[in-house]
């Protein structure tokens, strides 16, 4: 479920500001397709019906425009404005050379990217989703399998094992850092091998946020039950735990470059790591419709999984700058932590860890008080977003694949949580209004 947005006023502000882009988190495909009914008035009636607006308009003048600033969830065109020379070298070097499939750029990306992340491999593909799919493809995993991932989380982790015939077993969260709740996972997988007809044989750990899931005690888990692990790091590329990039804490992980994640390129775009060399081969084989060393030698069944020269192209471009963004993210969530900590439920760090901050989420009272913050910074300009309205056990297309009965925490989160702007061109003026817009609502129910 993508997440709920504020549709009209977004749609506004993006029309008076063409200077400033706001793209949901969820990107442009969250929003309806909306087509606005233009009035066709006869030639006759033109005249009466601007007359008449011109009235109307001189007894109630337009008040003059607020002085507050607008705050765009995500602003891509000031990155856009950082980054240009670099990013029109690295297209024009991609049209001079015309190798739009996996072209010398793909290659060099999957090298930065490996060793950014620590990793011994990386393979590029063409979406997280596909990440996923292909790692658990290379698994073998299939009818009769049980893929164990929480339940608040985005869809795609979901639907890829029901993609493959395996089952998702939905798993509760910490209800301080929305990861995965290591004790509720234990009691699932016992679950599932005292009822007899799934088999246990992978966990997804997702990184939500940009902050990273209990690795030590998931590794701990699956080690223990045979399990191969999967971290789904779509949110979090740029993240670090114990020190350590994320990257390598599972048997392999999966990342998004999707326009709104940290590092997002201009269309969808994925990667898996591996420390695996038979692993990083066969991620390859399968990427490219199951080849073998030669293109016309199908040795399994694959996709048509690879990355764009041309994606590539933009994320390395976007990578001279990335160290610095993620920096700027922590600086907008400290700003975040230190004037509203004291007035609702800011996220808790999770212990030894670097944050990539895809996503600021605050916790909200109750859902009418959601409400009303939500209905308030709409008024004032601030773009906010709902991650996620319900968790996926409670979605129609789980709704056949779930009988572990209640997930309170998730149930619980989902009816209270609001995330806020989060990216590295926020200005200390907007970030102001943001906490001032949220803390008067909070304070006077009226402001809303």
């Amino acid at each position: 479920m993508r997440p709920k947005q504020n549709y009209k006023k977004e749609s506004a502000s993006f029309c008076k500001n063409k200077q400033k882009t706001f793209i949901p988190v969820g990107g442009w495909a969250a929003r309806p397709r909306l087509s606005p009914v233009r009035s066709k008035l006869p030639k006759t009636a033109a005249k009466p019906y601007k007359a008449q607006m011109s009235l109307r308009q001189k007894q109630s003048p337009t008040p003059a425009p607020s002085a507050s600033p607008t705050v765009p969830f995500l602003d891509l065109r000031a990155q856009q404005a950082r980054i240009g020379p670099e990013m029109r070298r690295r297209i024009d070097a991609v049209l001079a050379h015309c190798q739009f499939v996996l072209g010398p750029e793909v290659a060099e990306l999957e090298a930065e990217l490996a060793r950014r992340a620590g990793a011994t491999h990386c393979v590029s593909v063409s979406s997280g989703t596909d990440a996923l799919l292909l790692a658990m493809m290379a698994e073998d995993i299939g009818p009769g399998d049980a893929v164990f991932l929480p339940a608040f989380t985005y869809t795609a982790t979901a639907e890829v094992p029901l993609l493959l015939r395996a089952t998702p077993v939905f798993v509760d969260i910490d209800p301080d850092t929305f990861q995965m709740d290591v004790a509720d996972l234990e009691a699932r997988i016992a679950a599932t091998r005292a009822g007899g007809r799934l088999r246990p044989r992978a966990v997804i750990g997702v990184d939500l946020f940009g902050q990273p899931a209990d690795w030590p005690a998931l590794a701990e888990v699956a080690r223990r039950h045979d399990l191969f692990t999967i971290d789904d790091c779509a949110q979090a590329f740029g993240a670090a735990l114990l020190g350590r990039p994320l990257g390598t804490q599972a048997d392999c992980t999966a990342i998004s470059f999707f326009p709104s994640k940290p590092l997002g390129g201009y269309g969808d775009g994925g990667a898996l790591f591996t420390e695996s060399a038979e692993r990083a081969a066969l991620y390859r084989s399968l990427r490219t419709h199951g080849e073998g060393r030669l293109r016309y030698d199908v040795q399994r069944i694959g996709i048509n999984g690879r990355l764009d020269t041309l994606q590539a192209a933009v994320l390395l471009a976007k990578l001279t700058t990335f160290d610095a963004e993620i920096t700027a993210r922590e600086r907008v969530a400290r700003h975040y932590d230190r004037r509203l900590g004291n007035l609702l439920q800011t996220p808790a760090r999770v212990p030894q860890s670097e944050a990539a901050w895809a996503v600021y989420a605050v916790l909200l009272p109750d859902g009418a008080t959601r409400d009303r913050v939500q209905a308030a910074c709409q008024a004032q300009g601030v773009s906010t977003a709902i991650y996620y309205p319900k968790p996926l056990h409670h979605q129609p297309a789980y709704a056949g694949h779930h009988q572990g009965g209640s997930l309170p925490v998730s149930e619980d989160v989902a009816t209270r949580i609001m995330a806020l702007p989060i990216h590295p061109d926020l200005t200390e003026a907007q970030l102001d209004h943001v906490c001032d817009v949220v803390a008067g609502a909070l304070a006077h129910p009226a402001f809303a």
